[in-house]
């Protein structure tokens, strides 16, 4: 397999010794950090190496908007110098807006990220980065949302890089049904990471109390507390892959009935099962 300028692939089959050229991939790239955020513009200057990138991305930083979308209001798209489209909305506002007016084609993929900040376990509920590969997956696009962990945060391009492996990978083998991928990459050098392990969500205590203070006008006012901390952080888990200094791809659903409760809950309506 050779790659080719623009992010076509050449492939030879077996059967014959005419190459077959495909299209770039076309991506779309977005985020909850906002479209200024440096993880946004690493992630595309990397995936703009191997396929064709649009990037819609929030006016602001809309951390843990989770999967909302703004329905008082009407949304603007504005374009910046950088060529990045911002929108006054949520993750989900963007994804959803690019799809399903935007764009006037389906893209091949919903990328979201680089995430300043782990999206593990139960963040994954409240997460925006989540969110907006979420909104790529119901409307019927493979997704990934992919997250950078550590304090200092300065190895975005380790995690460009494992989003490029992916994307590619992709490219090469697709899948009968649309994945969406939550990754979690530690904020050390590519060549220091100890592969890629595909995991389940861990789980955290609950998140520490908010924390009140007083506004200049002595108004009382609170900030909410601290995610808590790894509670269900063992083997198989994206916690677990992080302390090993291994990205955690862990596969996500939307359904979230908890079948394992419908036979008791059928009992103490009094149903006959």
């Amino acid at each position: 397999m050779l790659r080719l300028g623009g992010g076509s692939i050449l492939l030879a089959p077996t059967n014959s010794s005419n190459p077959i050229i495909l299209l770039p991939m076309r991506i779309l790239i977005s985020n909850d950090d906002g479209y200024f955020a440096p993880g946004l513009a690493c992630l595309a200057f990397h995936l703009a190496k191997i396929a064709e990138i649009v990037v819609v991305a929030p006016e602001s930083d809309r951390s843990g908007a989770s999967n909302s979308l703004t329905l008082d209001r009407p949304l603007k798209l504005k374009k910046a110098a950088n060529g990045f489209y911002y929108v006054n909305g949520t993750p989900t506002d963007c994804v959803h807006l690019a799809v399903t007016g935007m764009l006037d084609y389906q893209p091949d993929m919903v990328v979201s990220g680089i995430n300043a900040g782990a999206n593990m376990g139960d963040d994954t509920i409240y997460s925006g980065t989540v969110a907006a590969a979420t909104e790529g997956f119901l409307l019927g696009i493979p997704a990934i949302a992919i997250s950078l962990v550590g304090r200092d945060l300065t190895h975005f391009d380790t995690a460009a890089r494992v989003a490029c492996d992916l994307v590619q990978r992709f490219a090469c083998q697709t899948h009968q049904q649309p994945w969406l991928l939550n990754v979690n990459v530690p904020d050390i050098p590519y060549e220091q990471l100890q592969g890629l392990e595909v995991t389940r969500l861990g789980k955290r205590h609950k998140a520490e109390p908010v924390i009140r203070a007083q506004s200049p006008s002595g108004e009382t006012v609170y900030w909410v507390g601290p995610a808590g901390r790894a509670q269900d952080a063992g083997e198989g888990t994206d916690f677990n892959a992080l302390n090993l200094q291994r990205a955690s791809l862990t596969p996500l659903q939307i359904d979230l009935t908890q079948y394992s409760q419908l036979d008791a809950l059928n009992s103490w309506l009094g149903h006959q099962s």
